[in-house]
């Protein structure tokens, strides 16, 4: 007898790869986000111009939260190498998975 386990596609690395791509192409809005709810929760103006002062606790945080919001604009490089990266997956997971299915379709 086989053991059905053994004939298992192996989805969890594929799953798990799709994650990591989408977790660094989309890694420079978490920043930005932060940076955003920070600057708003204190009434500060936040833009990309140039820093404005923004008291949070009683220090100065407008260059920290300045520096937050320009890594936005790492997302010119993560967004399509992220893009490119995804079609990558998808060509190599239909290959390997189509000669998977051949390969199991000729055992006895």
């Amino acid at each position: 007898m086989t053991d059905p386990a053994a004939r298992r596609f192996p989805w969890w690395v594929y799953w798990v790869l799709l994650a990591l791509i989408l977790v660094v192409a989309l890694l420079p809005v978490v920043p930005v986000v932060i940076a955003g709810s920070i600057a708003e929760a204190n009434g500060c103006t936040l833009h990309e111009g140039f820093s404005n002062p923004c008291i949070v606790n009683g220090s100065d945080m407008g260059k920290t939260l300045y520096a937050m919001g320009v890594m936005g604009w790492l997302m010119i490089a993560t967004i399509p190498l992220g893009g490119m990266a995804i079609m990558a997956w998808l060509v190599i997971l239909v290959i390997h998975r189509t000669v998977w299915g051949r390969r199991q379709a000729a055992k006895p």
